[in-house]
């Protein structure tokens, strides 16, 4: 190495480290585990609002869905569909029985969200969310947009058990 190429490499900026993309960060192709089943990302739902996010997740044939939200610490809950109907939303209640579960509000939140991808609602716009949970910690997830109302059953996940596997 000559003695110009040694000097101008001491007057060189270093070269910035790739940062690592976060689980918020996640979308379309990405590849994510969560509780040690391996999920390809197919949609996006982002709530910019709230700092949250719905990665819709895809299994094979199965499709789960994972809410994130930063809070003091990122809060994990990965969610089912299920069959249900609601027929308006200002008549949602503030207890749900499920499955002979009882569901008791948690919280009631709207806000505009962001659509990329795959998801339940193909366009973005103005969401309304209830989020519910039981005495035995199960969590029931209500949304609606654009007059469709959408049901979800899930767990809270803990952090460890989520990790990303490959980000583009």
């Amino acid at each position: 190495m000559s003695i110009w190429k040694r000097i101008g490499n001491l007057f060189s900026k270093p070269v910035p480290q790739e940062v690592q993309k976060s689980m918020l960060n996640l979308s379309s192709g990405d590849i994510c585990e969560v509780s040690l089943v391996t999920y390809e990302v197919t949609g996006r739902t982002h709530n910019r609002g709230r700092n949250a996010v719905v990665l819709t997740l895809r299994d094979g044939s199965q499709i789960a869905y994972l809410h994130i939200e930063e809070r003091e610490q990122l809060q994990y809950g990965l969610y089912k569909p299920i069959d249900g109907r609601l027929d308006n939303p200002a008549e949602v209640p503030t207890t749900l029985e499920l499955d002979n579960y009882t569901f008791f509000l948690e919280e009631e939140y709207e806000g505009y969200v962001a659509v990329a991808g795959q998801t339940p609602f193909m366009n973005g716009g103005e969401q309304h969310v209830w989020q519910y949970q039981s005495d035995d910690s199960r969590l029931l997830r209500v949304e609606w947009q654009h007059g469709r109302f959408m049901l979800y059953e899930g767990e809270k996940v803990i952090p460890g058990d989520v990790k990303v596997i490959r980000a583009s």
